[in-house]
């Protein structure tokens, strides 16, 4: 064996060691644990409140479920983009003693990374007509998106009803 043979089988090996041993890519890190049993959960008990809120006829407390930039969406009234908007729009709406609505979950999903989350679900809504000045009770439909909060809290971002026939008159 020559020199020139036994170098190049020795830079050959070298090289080959040093492929063997350059790590590869980074392992990509474990995905976060599975939190949506609970966010699911939570975002139950925030609706269960949110019906209580309005029952309660409590202004501030109905607006506390919305993110600041929210935007809420119904048959018979404006486009409300932001909190602000959203007070001023329902103000009439939620402080009338006249007024009762509830609304309760079909559907409720949480995506895997536990940031959004969303609900379908019925509502019922009493009150009385504006221009007939008779009670009528609405029926429809909803869909409201949740996103996680930095304190872990969930909060409405967008929030849309419809009605899924006419109102009826209560006799």
């Amino acid at each position: 064996m020559t020199l020139r043979s036994t170098t190049g089988c020795a830079l050959g090996a070298l090289t080959m060691l040093m492929i063997a041993c350059t790590p590869g890519p980074p392992a990509p890190p474990p995905p976060p644990p599975d939190t949506r049993p609970a966010d699911i959960a939570a975002i139950k008990t925030d609706e269960a409140n949110w019906v209580k809120d309005i029952a309660a006829h409590d202004l501030d407390k109905f607006v506390s479920h919305y993110t600041d930039n929210a935007t809420a969406m119904g048959a018979g009234f404006p486009i409300m983009k932001g909190k602000d908007a959203i007070r001023e729009g329902l103000k009439g709406f939620v402080t009338d003693p006249n007024v009762s609505m509830t609304f309760a979950a079909d559907w409720v999903d949480v995506a895997r990374s536990g940031d959004i989350g969303y609900v379908q679900g019925r509502y019922e809504m009493t009150m009385v007509d504006p221009k007939t000045k008779k009670v009528t009770i609405e029926h429809g439909a909803y869909v409201t998106v949740y996103k996680k909060q930095d304190n872990g809290a969930w909060k409405a971002s967008e929030d849309i009803i419809t009605s899924v026939a006419a109102p009826e008159v209560k006799k």
